[in-house]
């Protein structure tokens, strides 16, 4: 087991990283893993998905020509500590794409909590999932499939690709990138402990911010002004009349 203070500060050489053919997601290639032992910090990319998936079980379209990729975390925080993590992994992936978008390109922005956006269009989307293991381990996995040459349309956002914003860039080297960008957003994170530098960097990339909004909930829809998110990384929704309602987790569409 990695020890604590190791995950608090890390090298880019702790990590691990797997290339795969074809999978059923890079995700579950990850789970596996972690309840066979492995000791986490280790990255798999895949060409293909066969059986991707997004939030709320949605499948997620995985053709070749795209990155997917997953990191795979053993105790990387407290349990108290972890809602903050999927503005970390924001903060990652955005730091990466804008590195490879050519100069007077359309806008990379973040949409509460961790789609990527280029001109309001989705390119990314992330999954995080977590496993209590069998040795008292708990196992959490950040799944990254970012649209480098495809745009899969999933219904639900409009969809861009990096190559059609401009990008020239392959898999692997949007790849390259994000296991850098990651890296230094976990140091900064710091097993939670770094959350108000995360939420500093997550405002400074986030779109939509005063814009009216619809958060979709499992129960109802919300709508108001966009107010930013507050010290835990809830959504602050606007409602009027003095009314701010905090959202932990939801779909969001502007306008």
């Amino acid at each position: 087991m990695i020890s604590e203070h190791r995950i608090g500060r890390l090298s880019l050489d702790d990590f691990r990283h797997t290339a795969l053919g074809d999978v059923g997601s890079t995700n579950t290639e990850c789970l596996i893993r972690a309840r066979a032992g492995d000791p986490g910090l280790h990255w798999i990319t895949a060409t293909r998905q066969l059986e991707g998936r997004g939030r709320r079980g949605r499948s997620w379209a995985s053709e070749p020509g795209n990155l997917y990729a997953s990191l795979l975390l053993i105790d990387p925080a407290p349990m108290d500590k972890l809602h903050s993590l999927p503005l970390a992994v924001a903060v990652a992936v955005h730091r990466a794409i804008q590195a490879v978008m050519p100069p007077g390109s359309n806008p990379v922005s973040i949409k509460w909590p961790n789609d990527i956006l280029i001109a309001g269009k989705k390119c990314c989307g992330i999954l995080l999932e977590g496993e209590g293991l069998a040795d008292g381990r708990h196992a959490l996995v950040i799944g990254c499939g970012i649209n480098v040459a495809l745009a899969p349309d999933h219904g639900l956002y409009p969809v861009t690709s990096l190559q059609a914003e401009g990008a020239a860039v392959s898999p692997e080297e949007l790849f390259a990138h994000l296991f850098r960008s990651m890296g230094e957003a976990l140091n900064v994170w710091n097993r939670g402990q770094g959350i108000a530098e995360i939420i500093a960097q997550w405002r400074s990339a986030a779109g939509g911010i005063g814009q009216k909004i619809t958060v979709n909930l499992p129960d109802r829809s919300l709508s108001g002004r966009f107010e930013g998110i507050d010290e835990d990384g809830r959504l602050m929704l606007d409602m009027g009349a003095g009314v701010v309602h905090r959202i932990a987790a939801g779909d969001v569409f502007f306008g």
